[in-house]
């Protein structure tokens, strides 16, 4: 990671960040290089190789890996961006820590929340509000079946204080609505 930093010294592009992403199963990397400071408002497929930095222009933000994202990585990223609005994770691998850390995590700009390509593990820790908090989160887009898991079925109050709030609930396959799905989200 250093060396490909170095290899930017004294050329026209400035100070550079980097971090490197190896999958050890095909012996193949990707490496993610860009200017600093950050001028950009995306920031795409970060993961869990990334090594933290300052990204308070960073609006929208796609996470993807093949490796669980952990609690860990969503503190970083709460305090390493800022602003962010728009978060889409795109990782279908159950979490491995499942328990809930004495430090709750807020997302103080969240708006929009993507979690349709993401394992259900991520919906509850986003949903449930004991390790990550979401005070502006508006519009999610989910799995209808992950939805039913985190809410059980529409009866759960500690699903209920995030919800309630939802302006905007995008499920991409049909359903018919339980008797107890517009109370849960009065706002829609």
């Amino acid at each position: 990671n250093e060396d490909m930093q170095r290899s930017f010294i004294g050329k026209r592009y400035g100070l550079v960040g980097s971090y490197v992403h190896p999958r050890p199963v095909d012996n193949y990397g990707v490496s993610h290089v860009y200017s600093l400071p950050y001028q950009f408002e995306y920031f795409l497929d970060l993961n869990n190789s990334f090594q933290g930095g300052m990204f308070d222009k960073v609006r929208y933000l796609t996470m993807t890996d093949a490796y669980p994202f952990e609690y860990t990585i969503f503190k970083l990223i709460s305090e390493d961006f800022p602003n962010l609005n728009q978060l889409h994770i795109c990782n279908y691998e159950p979490q491995k820590a499942k328990r809930y850390w004495p430090t709750l995590i807020v997302f103080p700009h969240l708006i929009v929340l993507n979690l349709v390509g993401a394992h259900v593990d991520y919906a509850e820790q986003f949903l449930l509000d004991k390790s990550i908090h979401l005070p502006c989160l508006l519009e999610l887009y989910i799995q209808y079946k992950a939805l039913i898991i985190v809410t059980n079925n529409f009866i759960d109050n500690e699903a209920r204080v995030v919800c309630a709030k939802l302006k905007s609930l995008r499920i991409e396959e049909p359903f018919v609505r339980p008797k107890s799905f517009d109370p849960y989200f009065p706002l829609l």
